[in-house]
């Protein structure tokens, strides 16, 4: 999988230039989290967009992203991977805290992001039945939203430099939101969005 690959390269050099800059410290693997973060929000509203960016302009990025949504699907999970790995590093190494909350809500996320990586296959889609499969990776892609909406959209209004960020999310959802009313006479059934990779 091309895609996922390359994804994953940037990452990891992403991630080795931020500690050579930071350091392997608390600061570097905090600024590790960080980055790891930014990086599983851009790929997560990148496959959250492809099929209402596909449907709003035809053109070949979006017929491009469209037909590996799967892959940038995989290559965020992979992202938030390392960003799991880095935030269990902080907690091991310097007995960070968190809310029940964000324990709560980001271990559900994680558990929706395990099954919609194991089940991104044609395979899955034949065994669970595309209805079963379409509702799992619904449910899974507002879930993520509404964590990376909650993480982003109060960081963007005590800190301007998360707006983007924020902007981004929002977008996603507006996105989904006007091509849904401009597909509604013709929505696609649960098989057909099954082989199109789709709702994920």
């Amino acid at each position: 999988m091309p895609v996922v690959a390359s994804a994953t390269a940037v990452i990891l050099a992403l991630i080795a230039a931020t500690l050579l800059e930071s350091g392997t410290g608390e600061d570097g693997v905090r600024a590790v989290i960080r980055v790891t973060a930014r990086t599983s929000v851009l790929l997560f509203a990148a496959a959250f967009a492809a099929r209402p960016l596909r449907t709003l302009w035809k053109s070949s990025f979006t017929a491009w992203l469209r037909r590996r949504r799967r892959q940038v699907g995989l290559a965020f999970a992979v992202s938030h991977l390392l960003h799991l790995i880095a935030i269990v590093i902080l907690f091991a190494r310097w007995d960070a805290s968190t809310s029940a909350v964000t324990l709560v809500f980001g271990g559900l996320g994680y558990v929706f992001i395990l099954l919609m990586a194991v089940t991104s296959n044609d395979a899955s889609v034949r065994w669970l039945g595309a209805r079963r499969w379409s509702l799992l990776h619904t449910t899974g892609g507002y879930l993520l939203w509404i964590i990376f909406a909650n993480s982003y959209i109060p960081r963007a209004i005590a800190e301007p430099a998360y707006a983007p960020l924020a902007l981004l999310v929002v977008g996603t959802l507006v996105l989904r939101i006007v091509a849904r009313r401009n597909t509604a006479p013709a929505r696609l059934t649960p098989a057909g969005a099954a082989r199109d990779g789709l709702p994920q």
